[in-house]
């Protein structure tokens, strides 16, 4: 179940939207059959779980852009709207890699602005002669959402720009954060209108949209969703700037895959994840996944490409209407560079003409000859810094043609205006060589297009074409997503003016079968990775992640853009707290066994001794004769036996169980096999080398064993230490009666015959024999060395320790829990998990019991597992209640019915 007051949060709009006008009615929920909305417990509807599938299957995609690929003009008599297909946009050209029975709806907003009283009329008229839904946005949305949001903060970040100062990039604004999830909401409802859940496919495109997945995901649970960013995404130091980097985040990881162009733009995503959520990613078989609550969230990395068909067709036009004779009249005897740029802070324009500079004075004879043609599309933002750079350009322009110009000549052709494709490809047809110095861009299709013109079109009335061999030259920034697919292009660094200016003379210097050569390559890789073959290739990815979507049962948890789904296996069932109550209270002799760090205590907590309301707990558990409580711990006896002082029957296995106690009258037995401790002199120089060399870390030296800590080292530098680290002492501890273990942000050795499983098997065999065998156990834990206590559960139950109706219950965070031990226990159909946020709140519960009264969890940050592991029918707990407040920590009141979140299964 879903929390109520997650709409609220997330609704920014119900108390901020604007009143759009009169009430319009709905379009018409398009759907081949009706849908099965599923209400979790009491709560509104909340996901699509409906497991019957539909009568009639129509695979659809909708695709969802910031803009509809339609051109939009008001007719001459200024009474409607006519509209066209915009065949410059992406978007457009996706349905050609598609299959050619999948129906294709669009969803995305108008470049017009309609009057509120038309919006019905043009809505209608979208869906039925485009299949279109255009989203409208309010004109003081749009303006903070598109411009403010996305252009002022996003699109800056994204391109490794800085807000230093309130002057340069601004500082971040909440009130722009707010329209952007408002605008994404909007979009969200316009998809919710037209979708089939259970046949539909929904891919969205860009930054504009990146947190549209939690709206759309919080309404259908297996929804089949892709996210494509057509933009760079930066490295994990820029990004992590971002105020509200985990919302998005967390928003994304919604989609079931999420592309890149390139593997930098997907690392850096990775990192991110990696770094701010400690999710880490896996490669099977050529695919990247992240695992994310039960479901396998994938990345694909695939540079689009252009339309082949539109630019051979335009090839043609441009023949006709241009004749590209005409600019070899005009730059007859010139050698002539090319660039293509939009006018943005972004495409290093200056960069370039400076660079054209200084190869004319390096070079002097390409003086009265070389020829910089820059063509400026249009600006998509505006601001302050737009307009220095274009004062800079037309500043340089002026200065190098009165420099070098002479009569009929200038160095740089600056073309400031809007032009057609058609032109442009004359251009592209033309010149030598196309130079690209984007100090940053998430693509550029640029140079592909070039490469085709260049190529031609076979036909034998094209003036354009010459009989001798197609040859071209790209000189492109390595700082653009199609650099990397373009190895026989000259690649700059454009920050490097004087390398650059080498770059261009090398470009034009070339000779003819070497740019020949490079030419083909390119061509060859251009024409058959084209936006078709994108398309096509991202759906394949998308419908192979998303195949078992139907099989799996979903639960949304969480509240605002902390939202996820949880996916689980089919065979989970729900369980109830009475399920647990009444085992409990069946029960004539019980073993509770506890970990210390990150169970009884919290891992983050610096202060490591437990507060009077543990100590309370856990005499309350111990004052029931029936009970056995042990700590299980890694932790030294000294401090255990000292914190723990108050609990006098408390039993207490110290260092994995090298040291144990079973109460507080008794001495401490030694478990361990031997007591020869030389391998410590050979173990301890080789972690003081990786402590030296890794800030943050340091080794615990106890008793029985030494452990290097790094949870206070960088994540990464950390993890990498430890895995070399457990390598080198396995190297030189091989001949010694050790074993050398990696656990959550440790590298523990420790002697041979030492483990927590030992420990537990000690336990029940001694209760077993004194007459008092168990028939309930609970073991609670938190890493790998806690695992070694699940797996000896089965097996005393298979050697009679344990007796096979014993009701056992084991907790366990999910992160961890997937170790081989785990598929071991659920080839015996006892593996099972639930989420809670504390150990300490499942205790509560059972030191409640006997008083039965009510009693409340505190459900905080810190979340775990519950594991349910019993030999009748496994279930589940499951479904919050309403939190009081909810950004704080929250109230969850357990009657009997229901208890904690959501919910997952340990093993793949």
């Amino acid at each position: 179940m879903m929390s109520r007051s997650y709409t609220n949060l997330l609704d920014l709009a119900s108390g901020n939207l604007p009143v759009m006008g009169r009430e319009r009615k709905r379009l018409p929920r398009v759907m081949t059959v009706p849908g099965i909305i599923s209400e979790l417990d009491d709560d509104q509807a909340n996901s699509v779980t409906s497991d019957v599938p539909s009568s009639i299957v129509v695979d659809r995609v909708i695709i969802v852009a910031n803009q509809l690929p339609v051109k939009a003009k008001r007719r001459p008599d200024n009474k409607g709207w006519s509209f066209s297909w915009d065949e410059d946009s992406l978007f457009f050209h996706i349905k050609d890699g598609l299959p050619d029975d999948m129906e294709v709806i669009y969803v995305g907003s108008l470049r017009v602005e309609v009057d509120s009283s038309e919006q019905d009329d043009v809505s209608q008229l979208l869906l039925d002669r485009f299949k279109c839904v255009p989203a409208f946005l309010p004109p003081e949305i749009l303006e903070k959402y598109y411009h403010g949001f996305c252009k002022q903060h996003l699109w800056p970040l994204f391109h490794y720009m800085l807000p230093f100062s309130s002057s340069h990039g601004g500082r971040f604004d909440r009130s722009l954060w707010e329209a952007y999830v408002a605008a994404n909401k909007i979009f969200s409802q316009k998809v919710i209108e037209v979708i089939n859940p259970e046949d539909d496919y929904v891919w969205i495109h860009d930054y504009h949209l990146m947190v549209l997945p939690t709206f759309l995901r919080r309404h259908f649970n297996r929804l089949r969703m892709g996210f494509f960013l057509h933009s760079p995404f930066p490295s994990s130091e820029i990004y992590r700037t971002l105020p509200v980097r985990e919302e998005i985040l967390k928003a994304l990881l919604n989609s079931d895959l999420i592309g890149f162009h390139t593997f930098d733009y997907a690392r850096h995503f990775l990192s991110c994840c990696s770094r701010m959520m400690g999710l880490e990613y896996q490669s099977k078989r050529g695919y990247i996944g992240l695992e994310y609550y039960g479901r396998t969230v994938g990345i694909k990395i695939m540079p689009v490409g252009i339309h082949m068909g539109q630019i051979e067709s335009v090839l043609r036009l441009a023949d006709k209407e241009w004749r590209v004779g005409e600019l070899k009249q005009q730059f007859e005897g010139k050698t002539v560079l090319l660039g293509v740029d939009d006018m943005d802070i972004f495409k290093g324009v200056n960069l370039k003409l400076l660079a054209m500079e200084q190869m004319l004075k390096q070079h002097p004879k390409w003086q009265g000859r070389a020829v910089l043609v820059q063509i400026s599309n249009p600006a998509r933002g505006r601001g302050k810094d737009l307009e220095e750079i274009e004062d800079e350009i037309q500043e340089s322009c002026k200065r190098i043609n009165e420099t070098f110009g002479q009569p009929g000549y200038d160095p740089i052709v600056f073309i400031n205006r809007p032009i057609s494709l058609c032109e442009r490809a004359a251009y592209y047809t033309f010149a030598e060589c196309v130079v690209v110095t984007a100090v940053r861009d998430g693509m550029n299709l640029t140079p592909y297009e070039y490469v085709v013109c260049r190529q031609g079109i076979s036909t034998s009335d094209s003036s354009s074409q010459s009989d001798g061999p197609k040859k071209s030259m790209l000189v492109v920034s390595e700082f653009i997503g199609c650099s990397p697919s373009l190895s026989g292009a000259i690649r700059i660094n454009p920050w490097n003016v004087e390398a650059t200016a080498e770059a261009l003379n090398e470009a034009i210097s070339m000779a003819d079968t070497e740019k020949q050569l490079r030419h083909e390559k390119h061509y060859r890789y251009v024409s058959t990775h084209d936006v078709a073959y994108w398309s096509r290739s991202f759906f394949q990815d998308m419908e192979r992640t998303c195949k078992d979507h139907f099989r799996r049962l979903c639960w949304g948890i969480g509240l605002s853009f902390g939202f996820r789904v949880v996916a689980l296996d089919p065979n989970f069932r729900k369980l109830t707290i009475d399920t647990i109550v009444s085992a409990y209270s069946r029960a004539k002799n019980r073993a509770i066994l506890l970990d210390y760090d990150g169970t009884v205590m919290p891992q983050t907590s610096m202060n490591k001794t437990p507060n009077q309301e543990v100590i309370s707990i856990i005499n309350s558990l111990c004052g029931d004769v029936s009970n056995t409580v042990f700590i299980v711990s890694g932790r030294g006896k000294d401090s255990l036996g000292k914190w723990f002082a108050p609990c006098k029957k408390l039993g207490i296995a110290a260092e994995h169980g090298y040291f144990m106690r079973w109460s507080a009258d008794k001495e401490w037995e030694i478990c361990g096999q031997g007591s020869d401790f030389g391998w410590m002199q050979i173990a301890e120089p080789v972690m003081k080398l990786y402590t030296e060399a890794t800030d943050g870390s340091y080794i615990e030296t106890k008793d029985s064993a030494l452990v290097w800590h790094y949870q206070d080292a960088d994540l990464g530098f950390g993890s990498s230490q430890a895995k070399e680290m457990l390598d080198h002492l396995e190297n030189v501890l091989a001949n010694e009666p050790v074993v050398v273990k990696s656990g959550q942000f440790i590298v523990e050795v420790k002697p041979q015959g030492v483990s927590k499983g030992l420990v537990a098997e000690k336990i029940f065999t001694s209760m077993a024999e004194s007459g008092r065998q168990a028939d309930f156990v609970l073991c609670i834990g938190d890493d790998r060395s806690d695992e070694d206590m699940f797996e000896i559960i089965g097996n005393a139950m298979n050697i009679g320790v344990l007796s096979s109706n014993t009701a056992v219950f084991c907790l366990h965070r999910w992160t961890e829990a997937k170790g081989s031990n785990w598929k071991e226990i659920n080839n015996q159909e006892v593996g099972w998990c639930i989420y809670v946020k504390h150990h300490q709140s499942l205790l509560t519960t059972i030191a409640s019991t006997v008083q039965g009264g009510k009693y409340t969890v505190q459900v905080g940050r810190e979340e775990c597992w519950l594991c349910v592991l019993s030999t009748g029918t496994p279930e589940m707990l499951c479904n919050p209640f309403e939190p009081v407040e909810a950004d704080q920590e929250h109230m969850y009141w357990i009657d009997g019915k229901t208890v904690s979140r959501a919910i997952g299964n340990c093993v793949n």
